[in-house]
C-alpha cells in the first residue's frame, strides 16, 4: 500500500494518508530525531525486516471489491489508516475494521499512522453506512473502532452506541467488537456503549506505564486500566480486551507488570503484537520481538495469569482473529479494579483551543474580550 508523507507547505504540516484517500490539513507526528530516551539503541529506519513479519502484497480481487466499497459509502477503516500488515489475508477474507468518527485523530501517539489534528464535523448518517456494508458484506462478525475525538462532550459514544444497534438490527447473527478510545474516563459515555450490548468491548493500553506519557500524548495509563475495569462493574458478562505493543523499548519486567494489571481489571482478552514504524517522523524502533518470544508472553498470560485468551505474534493487531474469539469464550466477573480514575484530565486538542482563544483575545479579535493584560491580572485563561 502507498503512504503519502508529503508537506503542505501551507500548514507546515504533513499527512499520512492512504493511496486514493485526503485526510485534509493534519499535523506531524514528530520530527525525525523523535527519540525514546538519551542513549537507546534504535533499529535504522531502513533496515529490513525479519523473515516472521514479511507478508505478501495486498491486491487480490475481495481486497479491491472492499477498497471500492470503503470509498464509495465515504467509509473509513483502520485495516488503511493503520497500515496493518494483515489487511491482504483479512480482506481477502471478508474481514475488515471499520474506523467511525472521521479519519482524523485528535491526539497524535507517536507510534500511530492514522492522521492527527482537528476533526471535520460529526457525520450522523455513519452507523447506518456502516451497516449497509456489514450486509453487503455479509458479515458475521463487525469490527469497529475510531479515532479519538476529544472536541466532543460524549467522545464518540453516542455513534458508536447507534453503530452498533444498526448492526444488530440489520444483522442478527452477527457479533460486534468495538475498540474504543478512553472518553477522558468519561462514565457516562462508557455506560452509552455499553448499554448498546457489543459482545467485545476493547480499550488499548498500547504500552508500559513509563513510557505512556512520552509516546501517548493525551492518553492516561491508569485511566485506561481503571476504564477497563469500570467495563465488568457496569456488565459482569461483557467480554473485555486490551492489547499492548512490543519493541518500543520497554522492558520484560514492564510487560509481565502490563499485563498483570489488566489481569486486576478483569481484562479477558489480550493481543501482543510487534511495533511496525510507519514513517520517519514516529518513535523509533527499539528492538524486533523474536516469535518464540510472543509464544512464552501467551503461555504466561493463559497459564499464569487466567486470560480467557491471549492473541500473541509479531503481525497481530487488536481485531486480529476477533469472530473467534467473540464465538468461544465467555467473560469473567469484576476484578480488583471497577472505578475510574485521572477522569477529565485536558487533552492536547484542548490545550490547543484554549491557546488559539488567548491568542485570538490578545490579537484584538474576539470582541468584548477583557485585555491582555487584564487576562494576565485574572488568570482567566
Amino acid at each position: 500500500m502507498s503512504v503519502s508523507a508529503t508537506p503542505d507547505r501551507s500548514a507546515g504540516s504533513y499527512g499520512y494518508t492512504p493511496k486514493g484517500k485526503d485526510n485534509g490539513v493534519v499535523k506531524s507526528k514528530g520530527r525525525p530525531d523523535l527519540h525514546l530516551q538519551e542513549g537507546q539503541e534504535v533499529v535504522p529506519f531502513r533496515s529490513r525486516k525479519p523473515e516472521w513479519l514479511k507478508v505478501k502484497a495486498p491486491g487480490g480481487r475481495n481486497y479491491l471489491r472492499l477498497q471500492k466499497l470503503m470509498r464509495e459509502q465515504g467509509l473509513h477503516t483502520v485495516c488503511e489508516e493503520a497500515h496493518c500488515p494483515n489487511i491482504g489475508e483479512c480482506w481477502e477474507s471478508g474481514t475488515a475494521t471499520f474506523m467511525i468518527l472521521g479519519d482524523v485523530c485528535t491526539r497524535a501517539c507517536k507510534y500511530c499512522a492514522v492522521a492527527h489534528g482537528m476533526p471535520a464535523e460529526l457525520d450522523e448518517d455513519e452507523p447506518r453506512r456502516v451497516a449497509d456494508s456489514a450486509v453487503t458484506m455479509g458479515l458475521e462478525h463487525a469490527v469497529i473502532t475510531s479515532v479519538n475525538r476529544d472536541e466532543l462532550p460524549d467522545g464518540g459514544a453516542g455513534i458508536y452506541a447507534a453503530t452498533i444497534r444498526e448492526i444488530h438490527s440489520r444483522l442478527p447473527g452477527c457479533s460486534v467488537e468495538v475498540l474504543i478510545p478512553d472518553f477522558k474516563g468519561n462514565e457516562k459515555a462508557l455506560r452509552t456503549v455499553v448499554e448498546a450490548k457489543p459482545e467485545i468491548l476493547a480499550h488499548n493500553v498500547d504500552t508500559v506505564e513509563r513510557m505512556m506519557r512520552m509516546i501517548r500524548p493525551g492518553g492516561n495509563y491508569r485511566r485506561s486500566i481503571s476504564f477497563l475495569g469500570a467495563i465488568k462493574k457496569m456488565d459482569a458478562c461483557m467480554l473485555t480486551k486490551s492489547a499492548v505493543i512490543l519493541g518500543m523499548g520497554e522492558t520484560e519486567d514492564e510487560i509481565r507488570r502490563t499485563m498483570e494489571e489488566l489481569r486486576e481489571a478483569s481484562v479477558d482478552i489480550l493481543t501482543l503484537g510487534q511495533y511496525l514504524r510507519p514513517s520517519a517522523l514516529h518513535i523509533p524502533l527499539a528492538r524486533w520481538v523474536h516469535p518464540d518470544e510472543f509464544a512464552r508472553w501467551k503461555e504466561v498470560g493463559e497459564r499464569e495469569m487466567g486470560y480467557k485468551h491471549v492473541e500473541s505474534g509479531p503481525l497481530v493487531r487488536s481485531s486480529y482473529h476477533a469472530k473467534e474469539q467473540a464465538r468461544e469464550l465467555e467473560a469473567g466477573g469484576p476484578g480488583r479494579i471497577t472505578e475510574i480514575v485521572d477522569a477529565d484530565i485536558d487533552s492536547p486538542v484542548e490545550i490547543d483551543e484554549v491557546e488559539a482563544r488567548r491568542r485570538a483575545v490578545y490579537a484584538g479579535t474576539v470582541p468584548g474580550q477583557p485585555s491582555e493584560k487584564q487576562l494576565v491580572q485574572l488568570g482567566s485563561l
